[in-house]
């Protein structure tokens, strides 16, 4: 789909140059077959990105791939992904952008991005309630993070990319480090069901402890990276409108649907933190120096970020 959007422009522009590809698109009227070379473009983003509808490959690869590449797919690669797309849509697609920003808006692929955050949202969410499967929930949980991520892509044309790129770096951080926290506990006992997290508390304080902060990171409590993160995103999407247009809605949408996260965040916690273990003899799990190290560093990087986020914003 990417290669044949790209092929498709190429076709239409005569160049492979972002600035002579947006030139040719701001002096020319818009064609369909140039909706047809975004919107496959914009598929291919949204497989990248892991939004719906095209988040399908992702619960089963989460659950099925081993733990360091399920946390490698569900960070950098998706940094990456939106790094690449969010340096070529604005500066090589901007002018068929369209407007998000009104109640009413102009046509362009602003308004598909605002569908697919919307989706993911959405689906996201409220697939995630319906999980026992750790992984399962992490990656209905990256989908709903997915639509988050797009609406600071909306937001990027206008406030720039700071705001995306916080949260997507947050995020990741985050991601990485509760499944640092699963590969540990699967050295040595099952942790694939919400409850195989049952009595962590007892059976490794050092793991609750991390796992704690990386949990409520991802659902957006303060003050950690994940709150601020979350409320970049919104603020920039706000600016663009106010609550007038799709922009301020969608904005309002996610920050419901908050609330619906921090229900099933919630309820990994409560295994952990709660949950007596189902064997009051399970031994405890050995951490190792080098992963104590790791998550640690990792837990701490979040609370700083979420007391510090100008660090991270003032690079863009």
């Amino acid at each position: 789909f990417l290669l044949f959007g790209f092929s498709l422009i190429y076709g239409l522009t005569g160049s492979i140059e972002l600035h002579e590809i947006s030139a040719h698109l701001a002096a020319h009227p818009p064609t369909p077959l140039l909706s047809v070379a975004l919107v496959m473009v914009l598929v291919a983003f949204g497989f990248k990105a892991a939004a719906a509808p095209f988040h399908l490959w992702a619960p089963d690869v989460y659950e099925g791939a081993p733990v360091s590449s399920a946390a490698l797919i569900a960070s950098a690669s998706k940094l990456a992904g939106l790094t690449l797309f969010v340096r070529l849509l604005w500066p090589g697609f901007g002018p068929g952008a369209g407007n998000v920003s009104t109640a009413a808006s102009a046509p362009g692929w602003l308004a598909i991005v605002a569908c697919l955050s919307a989706a993911s949202l959405v689906l996201g969410n409220f697939a995630a309630l319906a999980q026992s499967n750790l992984r399962r929930l992490l990656a209905y949980s990256a989908i709903a993070h997915a639509g988050v991520m797009l609406l600071g892509v909306i937001a990027a044309g206008d406030v720039g990319n700071g705001p995306l790129f916080y949260y997507v770096f947050t995020y990741g951080i985050a991601t990485v480090g509760a499944f640092g926290v699963i590969a540990v506990i699967e050295r040595t006992s099952p942790c694939q069901r919400i409850t195989d997290l049952a009595g962590l508390y007892r059976r490794s304080p050092l793991l609750t402890g991390c796992l704690l902060i990386y949990i409520l990171s991802l659902a957006g409590i303060p003050p950690l990276a994940g709150f601020f993160g979350k409320f970049t995103v919104f603020a920039a999407a706000l600016k663009l409108g106010g609550l007038a247009g799709p922009a301020g809605w969608l904005a309002l949408l996610a920050i419901a649907l908050s609330a619906v996260a921090l229900y099933y965040y919630l309820v990994m916690l409560k295994q952990a933190l709660v949950v007596a273990p189902a064997d009051p003899a399970s031994a405890p799990v050995p951490v190792p120096v080098d992963a104590a190290i790791v998550l640690v560093f990792t837990a701490l990087l979040l609370v700083l970020l979420g007391l510090f986020p100008s660090v991270v914003l003032r690079i863009f």
